[in-house]
């Protein structure tokens, strides 16, 4: 009968626990919906928008240019191993003479 009740007492300080976390969420949502309204204002909304689409754009120009040197690399990458396998065929085909070429 322990086991149960240690089981309820679990679930009540689990419940408790969970009230308490919605009731912080609701009040930091409350929060942020005044925040929100509070600077709704036109010129204010689209000063923010500006600086998010110039904070995008350099996002974007940096993924961009990451994106070209990954692949500068992987070209490179593959050259060399091109190169080392053919390497590796010349020797083997010097170990081998009686293989066909």
């Amino acid at each position: 009968m322990d086991g149960i009740k240690t089981s309820m007492e679990s679930l009540e300080i689990s419940l408790k626990r969970l009230a308490s976390a919605v009731e912080a969420l609701e009040w930091a949502t409350d929060l942020r919906v005044r925040h929100d309204e509070a600077r709704a204002t036109t010129p204010e909304e689209f000063a923010l928008m500006q600086d998010d689409r110039s904070r995008l754009a350099v996002e974007l120009d940096a993924a961009v240019d990451r994106s070209r040197a990954l692949e500068s690399a992987n070209t490179e990458a593959a050259k060399r191993l091109a190169h080392a396998a053919e390497a590796i065929e010349r020797v083997l085909g010097r170990l081998a003479p009686d293989s066909e070429p």
